[in-house]
């Protein structure tokens, strides 16, 4: 499992032009889940993500998590996380979890987050989607669930 996490002000997913998940300060989190995947990697991906110190602290240091923050997150699946771009110039997604176990690892990882008491917002499984972000410092942190 692999997720792309942003520290952002705000950010929103549209499908078709309407806005279907927003948030405020928090964390965007690009989320992709591979064929391999457990659920010790949905439980270390949610972990990571609930203890992420990257949030100033009153002396600016990155040293609070989302939840010392109070933020919020917005959760968007991606599949092309999951590329293999090591032969040509194509990127193969065969590493990436069928729909039905990917649509099922997203969902637990969304629950897990909200019985973290994270506010969770998402986009819209397997849809094309439009994110738009306003991204804070920029702060980008990509977690693998392989690197554990």
């Amino acid at each position: 499992m692999k997720a792309v996490i942003q520290r952002v002000l705000s950010a929103s997913v549209s499908i078709d032009s309407k806005v279907v998940g927003s948030i405020n300060r928090g964390l965007l989190i690009f989320l992709g889940v591979a064929q391999k995947d457990t659920s010790t990697d949905l439980e270390y991906m949610v972990n990571k993500t609930v203890g992420l110190r990257i949030f100033k602290d009153e002396h600016a240091n990155m040293n609070l998590s989302i939840e010392d923050v109070g933020g919020e997150a917005l959760v968007v699946s991606q599949f092309t996380l999951c590329a293999d771009t090591n032969k040509g110039r194509r990127p193969s997604f065969t590493n990436a979890a069928p729909l039905e176990m990917a649509d099922n690892m997203y969902q637990q990882y969304c629950k897990k987050l909200r019985e973290e008491n994270i506010s969770v917002q998402t986009g819209q499984f397997g849809a094309m989607m439009e994110v738009m972000l306003v991204n804070d410092g920029p702060v980008t942190i990509v977690l693998d669930s392989l690197e554990r």
